[in-house]
């Protein structure tokens, strides 16, 4: 695949955990005791991104709605 696209697989354990690749972490920057978000979609299938990620961008939304830069 191309230097920025990637393919990773997991399994799903018994209690529904799946483990993600070391290789996926280490680019991605996760570490344990991080929270991440899944984002689903029918047709399109599950995403995952790290929580801090997506909670920074929407404090800058509000921050922004209320004029704080």
């Amino acid at each position: 695949m191309k230097n920025d696209k990637f393919i990773w697989t997991a399994k799903i354990g018994s209690k529904g955990q799946i483990v993600i690749p070391k290789e996926a972490r280490d680019i991605f920057n996760m570490k344990t005791g991080d929270s991440i978000i899944l984002f689903g979609d029918i047709s399109r299938g599950i995403a995952i991104a790290k929580y801090d990620d997506y909670s920074n961008f929407v404090q800058k939304i509000f921050d922004s709605r209320n004029g704080k830069k």
